[in-house]
């Protein structure tokens, strides 16, 4: 008798920066979603797929839920609300701060709307005290009734093995979606358009990033040797903006491909020569088609 085989979706929800892109590459293993320490990095929903003996998990990266001030940021909380109901369970990550945040509240009330199982994952807990994990604890309980609470460290792996035995209950039986080396469903080239922009996140100041988006406009493998040549532009907002990505004689550039070149070479197990290019586009973020142009259309979702 063949062993049963139980697979489903469980997406992860929460406010900007609480850690959620960092759990589920700890899950999978392997870095699938750019992390940053600046709220709102991810922009897009993240398909990682984790695959076991007897079970596989497709997680579901979402957009920090937050209050929209672009039509950008209508497009991510659209994209991370929209997993609530199509999924076998909901994620909410918070972090132990002892008390709730607005946001928080938010989320908690959109939920309210859903009959999907809540699992509420504390991260961070490693640099909290006790008493306001128990307090975080405390709080969010009273505000929803989750179906369970796990406090975790997604940094250090901290009760991340105790978290994957309550995901799999909320599996159903069912198929292998995706085959057994298949770690995501994103496209290389969109994979390698947000390395790019998140290397921008990382080294640029706090005033830019928001208005960042990276475009991929050529990436060819040489037929005569393991290299791939890779283009790609920055687009930013200002020409102030521009200045300040390019850097003094070209310093800030050239240290973002250097560090995207490093993580990209690791993605596609080659050498790459990667070109980078800055260019303004102005308003971009309220620009119904130049959303479109970069891939945060409505109609994905």
């Amino acid at each position: 008798m063949k062993d049963k085989f139980y697979s489903g979706f469980v997406s992860l929800i929460g406010r900007p920066n609480v850690g959620k892109s960092t759990l589920m590459n700890y899950l999978i293993g392997e870095k699938i979603a750019i992390i940053s320490p600046k709220p709102q990095t991810t922009r897009n929903k993240i398909h990682a797929i984790l695959t076991k003996d007897d079970f596989q998990v497709i997680f579901i990266d979402t957009p920090g839920i937050h209050k929209a001030k672009y039509k950008l940021d209508d497009y991510m909380v659209k994209a991370a609300e929209t997993t609530f109901g199509e999924v076998d369970a909901v994620l909410m990550l918070t972090e132990p701060l002892g008390r709730m945040l607005p946001e928080d509240e938010n989320i908690i009330e959109r939920l309210k709307k859903v009959k999907t199982p809540v699992v509420l994952v504390i991260n961070k807990t490693d640099c909290f005290d006790e008493e306001k994990v128990l307090k975080t604890t405390e709080i969010f309980s009273k505000a929803y009734d989750f179906a369970d609470i796990v406090q975790v460290s997604a940094v250090s792996g901290k009760n991340t093995d105790e978290l994957m035995k309550v995901i799999k209950k909320y599996l159903p039986e069912g198929p292998k979606y995706f085959p057994d080396d298949m770690v995501t469903d994103q496209p290389e080239r969109q994979i390698v358009s947000e390395l790019i922009r998140e290397k921008a996140l990382k080294l640029l100041r706090d005033e830019i990033p928001h208005g960042t988006a990276v475009e991929v406009s050529s990436m060819k493998k040489r037929p005569d040797r393991n290299l791939v040549d890779i283009q790609a532009v920055i687009y930013c907002e200002r020409e102030s903006h521009k200045g300040i990505i390019i850097g003094k004689g070209g310093a800030m550039l050239k240290k973002i491909g250097t560090l995207s070149r490093q993580d990209i070479t690791g993605l596609l197990g080659s050498e790459v020569n990667l070109q980078l290019w800055v260019k303004v586009k102005k308003d971009w973020r309220d620009s119904d088609f130049l959303l479109k142009n970069f891939d945060y259309d409505a109609k994905n979702i």
